[in-house]
C-alpha cells in the first residue's frame, strides 16, 4: 500500500521506498525511515501537499513523493 492511498488520521508503518537512490536519500534527510510510524494530518486542496506526522514531527510531502512511500496500516 502507498502513503497516498491512506486516509487522514490512520497510523501506518513505513515499510520502504520506491524511486532512485537520490529520492531515498532525500526522505532519509527529512527524517523518514523504514519502520517509522506515521499518519496523515491534513491533505491540502487542489492536489497540494500532505502534512504527515512522523516521530512527533510534521513533514509536508508532495503527492508524487507520497506515491513512492510504501506503508502498512497498524492495528
Amino acid at each position: 500500500m502507498r502513503l497516498i492511498d491512506i486516509d487522514a488520521g490512520i497510523w501506518v508503518r513505513v515499510t520502504g521506498f520506491e524511486g532512485g537512490v537520490k529520492f531515498q536519500e532525500r526522505l532519509l534527510q527529512h527524517g523518514l525511515y523504514p519502520g517509522d510510524r506515521a499518519r496523515i494530518l491534513r491533505v491540502a486542496p487542489l492536489k497540494g501537499p500532505l502534512l504527515v506526522e512522523v516521530n512527533g514531527r510534521e513533514i509536508a510531502l508532495g503527492r508524487v513523493v507520497a506515491q513512492e512511500i510504501l506503508v502498512e496500516v497498524m492495528e
